[in-house]
């Protein structure tokens, strides 16, 4: 299953500098309950289980750093559990800095599995990606609230994105942090691992949040990332309301919050997808505006104000190409 671009040698360019560098997580190999990298911890008093997950891909290194901060810190739960998962660990051990995009992933994309489909499918070719995904399964049933950490390919504002739920916006909105907040249906490709099962029931109490914590290996990233933990662990109530406050009083107050709702994710329909112009993200563009080309099929902009989040470089087909949405009121 692996070729130059499902594979780990994705083939891209790195137009930013390393100035990140992913932490040594072999001491946190054995975890708690039998799943490695994954550790869990009971208050014994009543409450959800609340989980941070990180490097879902190998190349966002700025989860990893923030849970190697809490669990050197000894961050544990008032209430309810609390768990710290390290997601795809062959990934992140793959992670080289002359060629930082090459260990998104091992065989093929850790965030496009979390489908009934998928998981259960006995005939499906068991990569790296769907082993570890069916390793930590049982665990990922039992959490209720979950923050999954992530970075962007572009240097960017960082964002939540809220999935298609109402109760995801909702999530975001307690939280706070970041201020951009992304409803979306997701990748035709593949259900991400905060689309989940009850995370995206409407019936369901559980509830997740994706953030984006910007370009990759920025420094800014990491920061991004801590204060997203801290205000997603105090928003649950797992930890107390000043929960590292020496650590967030050097942080500024956070912007009003602005939501998007994405209309339409472009999916690569053919090997010749181009864009009209070097789109980063977050462009608001008149409706019409020509975005790209997918082949012959000209994509433009469908909204009086249409919002780009997150335009890919990997331009393949099958693949996302960028998601378009307009403001909404929160």
């Amino acid at each position: 299953m692996t070729d130059q671009r499902k594979g780990s040698a994705t083939g891209l360019p790195n137009p930013y500098p390393v100035e990140l560098t992913p932490p040594d997580i072999s001491a946190y190999a054995k975890g708690t309950d039998g799943i490695p990298y994954i550790w869990t911890f009971d208050s014994g008093q009543p409450g959800p289980h609340v989980a941070i997950t990180a490097i879902v891909h190998g190349n966002e290194p700025c989860g990893a750093l923030t849970l190697d901060w809490l669990m050197k810190r000894q961050t544990r739960p008032q209430r309810g559990k609390l768990s710290f998962a390290f997601v795809n660990v062959a990934a992140h051990e793959a992670f080289d800095p002359e060629v930082p995009d090459a260990s998104r992933w091992i065989d093929e994309d850790f965030n496009r599995l979390w489908s009934p489909e998928v998981l259960d499918d006995p005939d499906r070719p068991v990569t790296e990606e769907l082993r570890r995904a069916r390793e930590i399964r049982p665990w990922l049933d039992t959490v209720d609230l979950l923050l999954d950490i992530h970075s962007m390919q572009n240097r960017n504002a960082p964002l939540t994105i809220a999935g298609l739920r109402p109760k995801g916006r909702e999530l975001a909105r307690d939280v706070g942090y970041p201020d951009l907040v992304i409803n979306d249906h997701g990748h035709a490709e593949g259900v991400r691992m905060r689309d989940y099962g009850g995370f995206a029931d409407p019936s369901s109490a559980k509830n997740a949040m994706l953030v984006e914590c910007g370009q990759h290996w920025e420094a800014a990233a990491e920061g991004v990332a801590m204060e997203t933990a801290i205000r997603f662990l105090r928003a649950t109530g797992v930890v107390a309301p000043d929960f590292a406050a020496d650590w967030m009083d050097s942080r500024p107050a956070p912007d009003p919050m602005q939501f998007f709702q994405v209309s339409r994710a472009v999916t690569i329909e053919t090997d010749d997808f181009r864009f009209a112009e070097n789109w980063t993200g977050l462009e608001r563009l008149p409706e019409g505006t020509l975005i790209g080309y997918d082949g012959p099929t000209e994509v433009r902009a469908p909204h009086p104000v249409t919002v780009l989040i997150m335009p890919s470089r990997r331009l393949w087909r099958g693949k996302t190409a960028v998601r378009l949405a307009e403001p909404v009121a929160g």
